[in-house]
């Protein structure tokens, strides 16, 4: 099993600090779940422009790749103006859906306000909802308060639910895993 943290920003730290949090409970109490980080701000991803996936070059396929071969997601994102960021949404609108199909999504969200945890039920899960992708029940946000000066997170309640929400994406996905192979039994 392949899960892939999306780090959906190409500015600031915090977002990914928390994905990288998630993925380091993972490996620490599951070893045998691959683990692989997505950094945007790494990358130049074209803005999606309609066209086949499949015709995209350079780092806009490799990201669209990396995507694709993953088997399950932890996925961060900023809130600015109360949404997700533009580069996390041209991200969904690169992959194509039918890649995200059936495949378990954890969120995380970091904001300046406490209300912005709202953008995780009300546009994440959504957009999840018509990826078909499996959502895991819970979520981690965290406000700027919950961060030291050197975004080291401080909170105890934040990392309770990192903890939960690693252990909540990998055993979904096991899950999903075995119903999968026992309905290909019959």
């Amino acid at each position: 099993m392949k899960l892939l943290g999306i780090s959906g920003t190409i500015t600031g730290t915090k977002t990914k600090v928390i994905v990288e949090k998630v993925l380091e409970e993972v490996k620490k109490n599951h070893p045998e779940v691959e683990i692989e980080l997505l950094d945007l701000k790494q990358f130049d991803v074209q803005f999606c422009d309609g066209r086949d996936p499949s015709t995209y070059t350079g780092d806009t396929k490799k990201v669209i790749d990396i995507v694709k071969e993953a088997d399950f997601y932890v996925i961060g994102t900023p809130i600015f103006q109360g949404s997700l960021t533009g580069a996390l949404k041209n991200l969904f609108d690169l992959v194509p859906p039918q890649d995200f199909r059936h495949k378990v999504m954890g969120f995380v969200a970091t904001g300046g306000t406490y209300q912005h945890y709202l953008v995780i039920e009300n546009q994440l899960k959504p957009i999840a909802g018509y990826l078909r992708a499996y959502v895991a029940p819970g979520s981690v946000y965290a406000h700027n308060d919950h961060f030291n000066k050197q975004n080291a997170i401080i909170d105890e309640d934040v990392l309770r639910r990192i903890t939960s929400l690693s252990e909540e994406v990998v055993n979904m996905q096991k899950a999903l895993n075995t119903t999968e192979k026992e309905y290909a039994a019959k």
